[in-house]
């Protein structure tokens, strides 16, 4: 899937800082390619005897005398087109910045995927240090091997096969193949130079794609699991979708569907997918999790690294944040960089990315990254052409549309804030020095001084959350996934009864929050589980200009921007590994962390944070009983009566790194 959106982002990019005015079309790039390198299809033996079905592109010069660097993406969404005469009609390489630069560009299917042997595991399980790197004899079936080491063999086999070769390896890819990035970092080969693992899976119970602390995706996994869990007895050059569906009304679909049980149905999965299973199957963070998070797995880092992720990532922004993290606290010394934009899934990659949206960035942030960090780095670490001197961290600013340049990520001049909860709809933000959450003012917060009720008298906002009705997470009917959501305008939301708000006045200055957001709730319910949506948001004063055109008929003024929203599965509020009940009625505090934002909010834009349950289809509905959520029948979903506390000792609130 992504090596196809690579191809087709390459269309419309650059060949240089200097714009074209024409792009060039499909018989210039198609002729490009063939007039510049040879393709070349292979089967590599890992050291276990298993054959990995690969694609070379050489370029037609590569000698002795003019050797070139390997750049290599592994992916499981196939490494075509196949055949030696069957060339791209865009490429070889992931941009045309790369392509003109020329290097030798190899694809390669991972183990188990199209026409690669073996069996395929999800987000492979990572070995031991130990058993990583080259071989000691001549392997057998029962060799050990992960991506790790199916990475080190593959570059090996090219260091010896491939003529004109410089002897460096770069590797990179987005989603899933950023996964098979960050996998060669272990026990890495010594002519691995420069690693580029962009947007990749890191962590799928807590963060990425399957689940967010907890919480079952389901309306992206289901669509995704119906082509890419398909079973495969033997190599295969096409996957099948395992049942047709034609979706109009995601929301109405999914409710119809009923418990997620019901997937299974003959009409639907069938238990025909693996993975599927296996996702529903593991509803703890178990040993099966646990073994795919790659995290820990990243230490002795060696090659020099550029993370990338997109702000408005749909399905991995954890990753991206969280990969640059783990290598970064596990290896003080490495050379690793992080690089966040305002994109949703790889639009970093495409020809355009001036706006999304109602919001234009004012410059094409995809080829700003592309000409200024990508290319360079590659340029630098296999090349030794130029210099590569970007920050440790460049971040795209999204309240001021402007990049950002820090030392350190988070930055270490961010301190963090709490914003509480308060009766009436209010947020209260205190200010450095002052104490008291319900007594003092922030100069920049909120003009009227709020007091909490009598400690006898507790506070609470509450709510009905019906999993009958769930609140839905866009505003518009969707076939599938609208990616639009993660900036979208949360009016929607706020008119329900089952969504609670809290605003403060007009900011008197500009605030800007960079960082992990931290949120602490005091909750309780009348059932005995139950899902926590929370969302940051930033409201546009009411005298915003429209877009110019706008061809949407948009109103921007009174806006409510969604920055950052998540989701938290109670049941593990202490405990990922072992959920927990709970007590009916009684006060009870969830704490949890959303996902790093970089966001200005402007003098006069209000800050706004709204409380939910559900946030449907994308997320699965708790039946807001304490069990089995994958097993669970109608007759276990329950409503219950919500309450979010802002008294004394129970009071609710969202910490902010806010920068000085």
């Amino acid at each position: 899937m992504f090596r196809l959106l690579l191809l087709a982002g390459f269309a419309g990019t650059t060949l240089s800082a200097a714009a074209q005015t024409t792009p060039p079309t499909r018989a210039q790039d198609s002729l490009f390619v063939r007039q510049n390198y040879r393709k070349l299809d292979r089967q590599i033996t890992m050291r276990d005897g298993v054959k990995l079905y690969t694609i070379l592109y050489v370029p037609q010069d590569a000698d002795k005398a003019h050797p070139y660097p390997i750049i290599m993406e592994r992916t499981p969404y196939s490494a075509g087109p196949r055949g030696e005469s069957n060339y791209p009609l865009r490429g070889p390489g992931p941009s045309r910045e790369l392509s003109q630069e020329k290097y030798i560009f190899v694809y390669q299917d991972v183990r188990g995927r199209y026409l690669s042997e073996g069996q395929f595991e999800e987000v492979t399980p990572a070995l031991p240090a130990a058993a990583l790197g080259k071989p000691r004899r001549a392997g057998t079936s029962t060799t050990p091997h992960d991506e790790s080491t199916d990475t080190y063999d593959t570059i090996e086999w090219l260091l010896k096969s491939v003529p004109g070769n410089n002897g460096k390896v770069g590797i990179m890819g987005i989603s899933y193949p950023g996964f098979y990035a960050t996998a060669s970092l272990p026990g890495a080969h010594p002519a691995l130079k420069a690693v580029s693992p962009q947007a990749p899976v890191t962590d799928e119970f807590i963060g990425d794609d399957a689940r967010h602390n907890g919480a079952f995706f389901l309306l992206d996994n289901f669509d995704f699991t119906n082509y890419f869990d398909a079973p495969r007895p033997q190599p295969v050059a096409k996957y099948d979708e395992l049942f047709d569906l034609k979706i109009t009304d995601a929301y109405q679909f999914f409710l119809k569907l009923g418990p997620i049980k019901n997937a299974n149905a003959p009409q639907y999965f069938n238990n025909r997918a693996r993975i599927w299973n296996e996702y529903l199957q593991h509803d703890t963070y178990d040993a099966y999790w646990q073994a795919r998070n790659i995290r820990k797995h990243l230490t002795d880092v060696r090659p020099a690294v550029l993370t990338v992720g997109g702000w408005y990532d749909a399905e991995d922004l954890y990753g991206a944040l969280h990969t640059y993290q783990a290598i970064e606290k596990q290896n003080p010394k490495a050379t690793n960089r992080l690089i966040m934009g305002p994109w949703t899934h790889g639009a970093w990659s495409r020809p355009d990315w001036s706006k999304f949206g109602p919001y234009d960035f004012g410059q094409n942030t995809a080829q700003h990254y592309r000409q200024t960090l990508e290319t360079p780095f590659f340029n630098y670490y296999l090349k030794g052409k130029g210099t590569f001197g970007a920050a440790e961290a460049t971040l795209f600013d999204t309240g001021l549309n402007q990049w950002k340049d820090y030392p350190t990520w988070p930055p270490r001049a961010a301190e963090s804030r709490p914003f509480y909860l308060q009766p009436n709809g209010f947020l209260y933000g205190v200010a450095a020095g002052q104490p008291a959450p319900y007594q003092k003012q922030s100069h920049f917060q909120i003009t009227r001084t709020q007091t909490a009720d009598s400690p006898t008298s507790p506070t609470f906002d509450e709510y009905i959350s019906d999993p009958a009705h769930p609140v839905p997470y866009t505003a518009s009917m969707q076939a599938g996934r609208n990616n639009e959501y993660m900036i979208e305008d949360q009016r929607f939301a706020a008119q329900r009864p089952d969504v609670l708000t809290y605003q403060t006045e007009p900011l008197t200055e500009d605030l800007t929050v960079a960082g992990p957001l931290g949120i602490d709730l005091w909750v309780s319910t009348s059932g005995t589980d139950a899902d926590f949506v929370v969302k940051l948001i930033d409201v546009l004063p009411d005298d915003t200009p429209n877009p110019t055109p706008n061809p949407q008929r948009l109103t921007l003024g009174g806006t409510q921007r969604l920055v950052r929203g998540d989701v938290f599965r109670g049941r593990f509020r202490n405990s990922f590994e072992k959920p927990e009940a709970f007590q009916p009625n009684v006060p009870t505090e969830v704490r949890y962390e959303l996902n790093d934002v970089l966001h200005t909010f402007k003098k006069g834009h209000r800050l706004l944070v709204q409380v939910q349950s559900t946030w449907f289809p994308l997320v699965d509905r708790n039946p807001q009983q304490f069990v089995n959520i994958s097993t669970a029948g109608e007759g276990d979903f329950k409503q219950a009566t919500i309450r979010i506390y802002h008294e004394p000792g129970h009071a609710s609130s969202v910490q902010l790194p806010v920068l000085k």
